[in-house]
């Protein structure tokens, strides 16, 4: 009897020996969800999974309510991850280190605004700089570097909730923010932006998502085929403002109606793109009329001649950021390892950011990003995969 207790305790032993050493069960885009567990700001932080009925898998943290990954089919059946960024959550918190908005819920307000002032109703507001002397995507503490609280609706939804307070990074009012995230069975990643305010302020969030079709982020990108559905774009000067022009893309480097590959055109003799190193600049949607969006219809897409990947985006903005990583790869940060250890190069990927058309504040006839009490700010975004 006490021989087969102890060979029962023995096997038990070895059971518990080989459970704790069990490899740590993995996403599929290879990501360790301990690698996200931590505090912030007396907040937890986490690594959520979405997944639809088609295999396609989005890893989302709710650190900044960034995307980390995102698996789709190529034109094989093989799962691609076409998102760049940091396979756990400590490289995204140090933001002095390795600044980024990879992947992130943008807010209070995307893109830029001047001279980091604005006016509301009579009154001049002081904003924090973190660009030269302009506020970027909502300032140095901007909701890319807070803590959603999160909620997993269900398998296929995450709904990512904030509190701004008021005077956060200068803004006025106290905003309640919610950005959902749901991953349909179309393999579309819709994205729902809403927000109310208990005094007038500017809200512009969008998502700020690196796309690499390829599926191999240690080359460049721009074999990519970019097609933006604008007749019109928005200049900007040296300093990355718009200059309050709205002017054709007919005849120059900025004329996407016909998709074609950004090394086609990305390193012409243009001032606006020798300015910004490339493409950085915002596009007035033709899918925008008489102050509505039809968010049904295509208003951008990137397509992958290596894998097939195509990608469709739909918004009832009426701006998207055509941004192609100019900053990656270039003195620190081409030493700074990402996901798996590769390190990017620059234009390695595409940003396709709806949104008002920036430093819209300071541009009275343009579509406005105010918000007033009572009101609720609704922004839609959707990124569809399929193959071609």
């Amino acid at each position: 009897m006490k021989k087969n207790y102890f060979a029962l305790m023995g096997v038990a032993s070895l059971l518990c020996l080989a459970s704790c050493n069990e490899a740590p069960q993995l996403t599929k885009s290879a990501l360790d969800p301990a690698a996200f567990d931590t505090i912030v700001n007396e907040k937890p932080v986490k690594l959520y999974t979405l997944k639809n009925s088609n295999g396609v898998e989005v890893c989302i943290t709710n650190f900044g309510g960034r995307v980390v990954s995102l698996m789709v089919p190529d034109k094989d059946g093989n799962l691609r991850d076409v998102v760049l960024g940091f396979d756990n959550v400590a490289r995204y918190i140090d933001k002095d280190n390795t600044p980024s908005d990879y992947g992130a819920s943008i807010g209070r307000y995307a893109n830029r605004i001047a001279n980091h002032a604005i006016t509301i109703a009579d009154s001049t507001y002081e904003l924090v700089p973190n660009d030269g002397d302009n506020c970027l995507h909502g300032g140095p503490t901007g909701w890319q570097y807070q803590v959603y609280d999160a909620e997993q609706v269900d398998d296929q939804t995450l709904k990512l909730s904030i509190v701004s307070p008021d005077g956060d990074n200068g803004f006025p009012g106290e905003v309640h923010a919610t950005t959902t995230y749901k991953l349909t069975d179309d393999n579309a990643l819709d994205i729902w932006f809403e927000a109310t305010t208990d005094k007038e302020t500017v809200i512009n969030m969008t998502n700020h998502c690196y796309f690499n079709l390829n599926g191999d982020p240690t080359k460049e990108g721009t074999n990519m085929e970019l097609y933006v559905n604008a007749d019109n774009y928005t200049p900007s000067d040296a300093n990355y403002i718009t200059t309050g022009e709205i002017l054709p893309v007919e005849g120059t480097p900025m004329d996407f109606r016909t998709a074609h590959a950004i090394a086609d055109s990305i390193d012409c003799d243009f001032d606006q793109l020798k300015n910004a190193g490339g493409y950085d600049h915002n596009w007035c949607l033709n899918t925008y009329k008489d102050g509505k969006g039809d968010d049904t219809t295509v208003c951008a897409s990137l397509y992958s001649p290596e894998t097939g990947i195509l990608l469709e985006v739909f918004t009832n903005e009426p701006g998207i950021q055509v941004y192609t990583g100019n900053f990656q790869g270039k003195g620190a940060d081409k030493d700074i390892a990402r996901k798996g250890g590769v390190t990017y190069p620059t234009h390695v990927s595409v940003c396709l950011e709806s949104q008002k058309y920036p430093d819209t504040p300071h541009k009275a006839d343009w579509p406005t990003a105010n918000v007033k009490p009572g009101e609720t700010y609704k922004s839609h975004q959707v990124f569809k995969f399929s193959v071609k």
